[in-house]
């Protein structure tokens, strides 16, 4: 789960190489803004059929951050 939720983070950020790191800050990516969030919510509800709000966003940091909120999504839908 984790490299298809990784992979998923690369491609909403258009990120191509591959040391994206669990504890990187996802506003540190150059690629970061609104759009890029707006595709990453996307990617996770098509990959993971879950959905993410805006609110939930707001209190997520890192990689993990959301990594662990998709984590516990997934488990409670599964």
């Amino acid at each position: 789960m984790k490299e298809k939720f990784l992979d998923a983070f690369k491609e909403a950020l258009e990120i191509e190489e591959d040391n994206v790191e669990m504890n990187d800050v996802m506003s540190d990516f150059d690629t970061w803004d609104s759009m890029s969030r707006l595709s990453l919510i996307a990617l996770l509800d098509e990959h993971f059929e879950i959905e993410i709000s805006d609110d939930e966003f707001e209190n997520m940091t890192t990689v993990q951050d959301l990594y662990d909120k998709v984590q516990t999504k997934v488990q409670a839908d599964g």
